[in-house]
């Protein structure tokens, strides 16, 4: 690989982390005045701790900026280099799960997952969909929902025949995981909440 293709690739996954980093759920409610977000529920900034602020519109607003960023990130790296739709869905997720303005405490990025699968390869994105509404049906465990269908996008980009997609959306799935580690715990104990239930 040429070094204007490296240089490209770096500049694409800098502008898509940069991109991912935007705290949406944070920006939203600060300006409707429903207090900081990170001081409500888990602190967590996705749109799952949005909805306990009472605000469904603002949870819904973070919901799609979240998944949008993924997505505008991966379009514009995908214009810039070979391989910029890939290292920007990776930039576009670290900088939403690690975001430089917020101390690197981010959220779990399921939205800018999706939104960047979508962008990606959008067949894999929709199965993403799919999957997540059919676990929560079955189980209403959102963070189950998420862990299962996270788990199944590296193979059935695989089975698409997108193995370069399928290795990078591995490494965010593991990522993914990872920040749901509270959550597994939670679910192994039986303590987690469930889709629709009081706190």
């Amino acid at each position: 690989m040429s070094s204007p293709s490296l240089l490209l690739e770096a500049a694409a996954f800098a502008l898509a982390y940069l991109l991912g980093s935007i705290p949406f759920g944070v920006i939203l409610t600060r300006l409707a005045g429903a207090g900081d977000l990170r001081a409500i529920g888990s602190g967590n900034i996705g749109a799952t701790n949005v909805l306990r602020t009472g605000r469904k519109d603002l949870a819904a607003a973070t919901l799609l900026l979240d998944g949008l960023k993924g997505a505008v990130a991966v379009l514009v790296g995908g214009a810039l280099a070979p391989h910029g739709a890939l290292v920007s869905a990776l930039g576009a997720f670290v900088g939403h799960i690690a975001p430089v303005w917020l101390q690197f405490r981010g959220g779990k990025g399921v939205a800018t997952f999706i939104g960047a699968l979508l962008a990606l390869h959008w067949p894999s994105g929709l199965f993403f969909c799919a999957t997540w509404l059919a676990a929560a049906r079955t189980w209403r465990y959102s963070s189950l929902s998420a862990l299962s269908a996270s788990a199944l996008t590296p193979l059935v980009l695989a089975a698409f025949g997108r193995p370069d997609a399928a290795a990078v959306f591995a490494l965010l799935a593991a990522l993914l995981w990872w920040k749901h580690r509270e959550n597994i715990v939670r679910l192994r104990a039986g303590t987690e909440s469930r889709i629709g239930q009081k706190s």
